[in-house]
């Protein structure tokens, strides 16, 4: 069952400074690589990734559906090849066909090195980040890259780009070009830790090329990149193909050495997951991370995979899991209070729908951040306490064992977890009146779970059955995936599911989540509205953490807080991908800690796709 001029300085106000604001103020030098708290794996002078094959082959294809999504993006179609903006359902693949300034190394927490930018220096107040650019750095139609098309995407993407980078880098307050290769960019005094790492990794584009276009259009003109593919065939909703270029100016730098080498990558979409997988068993495409466990145990007998054509594996996925769950929009008069909220919650039977529905295959989420160090357990620490204790409003459950979710009895319908949601209803001014259960104003309280794909439905429709039982009159629409994008814009609909992804070194960027400015932000990811300023401040305490010990205090506080809400009710998680390959790929022989790699390190075997007639 199943997604960036120095100030001279007194020695008083230098020892007044945070810890990572003291090293910048000591070494103002150039600096190949950026991270949060300083540490780098690599030195300036690193040939390559550890995880790379230096010598792998260049050619052949790779084709996948997409599998997580950014911007505008959809799981399911695309109408538009601008996936920067907020209009439109967004293609699989474009940030391939853009570079940025700097790059993430994949067996690093956060770590970036040069690529657009050979080198970058720090003020010693913080403030302001100077990039040095390459010369060398071209479009793909020749013309070169330099600091004013830089500068030009930085603000454009302020000003005009989708919510989940706007609201992020918002406290940019500018980025200028002094010459062709010198990027200036300056951030407002207590701007996020994370801010600068966030800026350097997004896409850049062609000021001329935007001169004469609306940035904010839909369209599907394949616009001008300078990164390693570009747009090649268009099958608008259908497929994506993006073809590698052969002249890439940054082939060889050694952030891309041993990457990107298909000659071709394809995206494949379908509406339907059935019709998906069949295309896939009939070699429709190559490449399939699987994310239904019914699909897993039983489906994987088809002629190519007895025949060892396709091969099957499960690799460990060391990142945070995500929080996947059901978000319930407490915009709605109906949802503000969190003991309705968490009676709803008490209806889902995980362990039931886990053993007959997902053959065993989940553990059930109980965190913010699960799979990770960063998950609040037991009792808050004195450094949690500290960030907790100002803020007395707070329910008194913070204050004591972090919350997860009931254990039921397995039978899909727990009689003590539904007594107990009844009781929380009832509490929360909730009557029954027949067989409806009625909201203080004595409205009957009615509950929509909105989605754009059947895949959930397995697990929704005995959710709804237990809702029924306390008079809860609930629903499962499906919309088209267009509907949906623009429900969810507005923030139109009841409860939703969705999968979100922090990260390992979280920041600034979780604002657009959970922060109070976002809840109110059309197209934000906060799609619950929490509007909290508890967890504003715990937010700044993430996005401001001077260490890495910091940053964990600072998560297992709000995950604390947000759990104690009641904003979702949560799903599940595997620490695991699982994926389906006809056998076509090799891969270097150290994968990247905290990435599939793929297609990235991945190449074309052109022996084993011989062997298995795929040549």
């Amino acid at each position: 069952m199943p997604t960036r001029r120095g100030l001279v300085l007194g020695a008083g106000a230098l020892a007044a400074m945070p810890p990572w604001r003291r090293a910048r103020a000591a070494d103002a030098a150039e600096r190949h690589g950026l991270s949060s708290f300083g540490e780098l794996k690599y030195g300036p002078d690193f040939a390559h990734f550890d995880y790379v094959n230096p010598m792998a082959p260049r050619g052949g294809r790779f084709s996948a559906q997409l599998a997580a999504t950014t911007g505008n993006q959809s799981l399911n179609t695309f109408n538009t090849l601008n996936i920067y903006v907020l209009r439109g359902d967004g293609a699989a693949g474009m940030p391939l066909t853009f570079d940025s300034l700097m790059v993430r190394a994949l067996d690093e927490p956060d770590a970036l090195y040069g690529l657009v930018a050979r080198a970058v220096t720090v003020s010693p107040d913080g403030l302001t980040y100077t990039f040095a650019l390459r010369p060398q750095a071209r479009f793909h139609d020749g013309s070169p890259l330099t600091a004013r098309d830089a500068a030009f995407s930085l603000k454009l993407l302020r000003d005009k780009g989708h919510p989940e980078i706007a609201e992020v880098i918002r406290p940019m307050t500018d980025a200028r070009a002094e010459g062709d290769g010198r990027l200036v960019v300056t951030f407002a005094p207590g701007r996020a830790r994370d801010l600068p790492l966030f800026v350097a990794q997004l896409p850049l584009f062609s000021a001329a090329y935007y001169a004469g276009r609306d940035f904010e259009a839909s369209t599907l003109d394949a616009p001008l990149g300078s990164g390693p593919y570009r747009v090649g065939t268009v099958d608008p909703g259908r497929s994506i193909g993006l073809e590698r270029v052969p002249d890439y100016w940054a082939a060889e730098l050694p952030v891309n050495v041993g990457q990107n080498n298909f000659d071709a990558i394809r995206y494949e979409y379908f509406r339907d997951r059935t019709v998906a997988f069949e295309a896939f068993k009939s070699g429709a495409f190559t490449f399939r991370e699987e994310f239904t466990a019914r699909v897993w145990a039983t489906g994987y007998d088809f002629p190519a995979m007895t025949e060892a054509r396709v091969v099957r594996e499960m690799v460990p996925d060391a990142r945070p899991s995500g929080t996947q769950g059901w978000w319930i929009n407490t915009r709605r008069a109906a949802f503000r209070d969190p003991r309705v909220r968490e009676a709803i919650g008490l209806c889902f039977d995980f362990e039931w729908s886990n053993r007959n529905l997902m053959y065993g295959a989940y553990t059930r989420t109980a965190s913010f951040f699960e799979n990770s160090d960063l998950k609040a357990t037991g009792k808050p620490s004195a450094e949690e306490l500290a960030l907790l204790e100002p803020f007395k409003d707070l329910p008194p459950e913070v204050f004591g064992e972090a919350w997860t979710p009931p254990v039921s009895d397995g039978s899909g319908q727990d009689r003590a977890l539904l007594k107990r949601a009844d009781a929380l209803l009832r509490e929360a001014g909730c009557t029954r009146q027949g067989g409806s259960l009625m909201l203080p104003g004595g409205q009957p309280l009615t509950l929509e779970f909105l989605d754009e794909d059947p895949v959930f439905q397995a697990v929704t429709q005995p959710f709804i059955r237990n809702l029924g039982l306390l008079g809860i009159k609930a629903s499962l629409r499906t919309v088209d995936p267009s509907q949906y994008q623009a429900r969810l814009k507005d923030f139109d609909f009841d409860v939703t599911p969705r999968r979100y992804s922090s990260g390992l070194t979280p920041g600034a960027e979780l604002r657009e989540t959970y922060g109070s400015r976002s809840a109110g932000t059309a197209g934000s990811n906060n799609l619950s509205g929490i509007a909290n300023p508890a967890i504003d401040a715990l937010l700044t305490a993430v996005a401001d953490a001077t260490s890495r010990a910091d940053l964990t205090t600072a998560c297992r506080a709000l995950d604390r807080v947000l759990r104690a809400g009641r904003y979702w009710v949560p799903m599940w998680y595997a620490s695991t991908h699982r994926l389906a390959l006809w056998d076509v790929f090799g891969r270097p022989a150290t994968p990247p800690k905290y990435d599939l790699g793929a297609p990235g390190t991945w190449w074309f075997d052109a022996d084993k796709a011989k062997r298995i007639g795929r040549d």
